[in-house]
This record gives structure tokens, sequence and C-alpha cells, in this order.
């Protein structure tokens, strides 16, 4: 353990009675919501060397994942996991469940003094744990940037990944030392900018599935049958390069000014799924306007595009 995490001045500042999580080498844990997320975390901490020592898990899926995950834990009233775990309290359940979560152990007296409450919702900061700050516990949010299944396979996925962190000033020593146990990396987060960090993951992940989705969708009307086969080489390499290269990997009939190809694909679209209409408009004006911003895209060549993507297939304007 650093030394920075030992003598940590807002260490030196709590009563005797209120021991320090951040001098404390192996930690006592508890998980409140043994979905996907929670069920992994408490994992990978326990493989860290933590003591992780209950879990919530009402639900059949949720007692099979302490099944692979956490095999020695039996499913405990959320109440009795926060009393038990005496260092760290992990919540990981949906985000317009927490504050409800938070506000109910406060109240039935589980939370006490010196513990750390951790959660690890994206759209939230520390602002929803102020129930659990009057208790006298000190605020932890933890979010992790990937996607799981809820399997021992998603222990893999940890390593080198980020963390969306916001924490006091005081805990940043305990923050980063927790997400270096997990196998990933701190990225600190502003309380204000939580809803746009959380924005731009689920833009970025949720909607790419929906967008894979559709794509497969519409090869199968076209008569292919195999269209992930078709769609997996070509979208691993655009994914790569828009990571590599941001706009400079944009390719196709938008990014050349191709108003022709793009007035033929909605055409077919509105007759043969008109509901991927309205997703394509939006996506196609969006990557005009960058390609503009970026100089791929002259405005000149542009404006006949623009005028496609300005109506819909009635002639209406959208």
């Amino acid at each position: 353990m650093s030394a920075s995490l030992r003598t940590h001045p807002a260490a030196r500042r709590r009563p005797a009675s209120v021991p320090s999580v951040a001098t404390t080498t192996v930690l006592t844990v508890g998980v409140v919501g043994a979905g996907r997320v929670g069920a992994t975390l408490g994992a990978a901490l326990a493989a860290a060397g933590h003591r992780v020592v209950a879990s919530t898990g009402g639900s059949g899926a949720s007692r099979a994942r302490l099944a692979l995950l956490l095999p020695t834990l039996a499913p405990r009233p959320a109440a009795e996991v926060a009393r038990a775990a005496t260092d760290l309290l992990l919540i990981a359940v949906p985000d317009d469940a927490l504050a409800g979560v938070v506000a109910g152990l406060a109240a039935d007296g589980a939370l006490r003094p010196g513990q750390v409450v951790a959660h690890t919702s994206g759209a939230h900061g520390l602002s929803v744990l102020a129930p659990a700050v009057a208790a006298g516990a000190r605020p932890l949010a933890v979010h992790p940037a990937m996607t799981f299944a809820g399997t021992p396979d998603d222990l893999g996925r940890l390593a080198g990944i980020s963390y969306g962190v916001t924490a006091p000033a005081e805990l940043r020593p305990l923050a980063a030392r927790l997400v270096t146990d997990l196998g990933g990396v701190p990225e600190w987060i502003a309380e204000t900018d939580r809803p746009l960090y959380h924005a731009a993951l689920a833009h970025g992940a949720n909607h790419l599935v929906t967008l894979v989705n559709e794509a497969a969708d519409r090869l199968r009307d076209a008569g292919v049958g195999q269209p992930e086969k078709v769609l997996a080489p070509l979208l691993r390499a655009a994914l790569e390069n828009a990571l590599r290269l941001g706009d400079d990997a944009l390719t196709g009939p938008v990014v050349r000014g191709d108003a022709g190809t793009v007035a033929r694909h909605l055409a077919r679209l509105a007759a043969t799924a008109p509901e991927s209409v309205g997703p394509y408009l939006a996506l196609a004006r969006r990557t005009a306007d960058r390609a503009v911003a970026a100089g791929r895209l002259r405005p000149a060549e542009a404006e006949p595009l623009f005028g496609v993507l300005a109506h819909d297939q009635t002639g209406v304007a959208a």
C-alpha cells in the first residue's frame, strides 16, 4: 500500500472511534444488488484479496449469479448486508432505484460512521448518497465503463477498463486503490458532469447495439442469410478506425456528398422498413454536419445532400 493511503491528512483528522478505511489492507465488503455488475465487481474484489462477506440476491437470476461468482455467500436482506460491510458497501442497483435503496438503508440504521458507501451508477454522482452521508458514511461513485453478461467471463473483461469516479478529495486515494484492485484505470468525473459522462457511454454503447441490429435486419430484408458475417469485419474496421482517426474515419455516400445515393436509400427504406427512415435521417444529418465541420465535405457539395435529408419520402419537410 502506498504511503499516501496511510498518511492522508483527512484520515488523521477522523475521530479515533471511526476506523480509517484507507489504512485497511483488506476491506470487509458487502454488495447490495447481485445483478451483472454487482456480482462481477464483488467477485473481482474477492479475487483481489478483500473479504466479500455478504450480498443480496432475491431473484432466481441473482442467486444463480452468486452461485457462479460468489459461491460462498448466501443471499441476505439489504440491511443485513450493509451492517456486515464494515468497510465498504457496494450498491449496484438500477439508476432509478438507487435513491430509494440508499434512503431505506439510512432509515433502517444500517449505515455507520466511517463506512464507505459506493454505488456503480454512471448516471449518478455523490448527491444521491446524501442520506448515507447524513448517517456518517463516506460517499463514492465508481462506474465501470463496460457491459456485463453476469458470467465468470466478465472477470477477464475488467482488465484495463476505465471507471468513471466521483469522490470527495479525502477518498480519492481509496477510490484509486479500489479501481486498481479491480484491474482498471480511474477517470475522475465532476459531480455536475455525471449525466453527460453517462449519456456519452449510453449513446456510444447502447445505441451501437440498436444500430448494428437495424443494419442486420435490413440485410435480411435484402436477402442476406447471415448478416453477421457480412457486418462483422466491416463494423470492426469502422470502430477501430473511428477510435484511431476520429472523423477522418468517415467513409460512404454522406461524406462523399452523394445525394442521389442517399435519396435511393431513403426511398427503399420507406417502402421496406419505414421505421428505419427516422434513425437513418437523424444519423445521416449528424454525419453530414460532422463531415462539413471536419473539412471532409465542402459546404457547396453538401447542399444537395442536405436538401435530400431535409425531407421525408413524402416530400414533407422533416
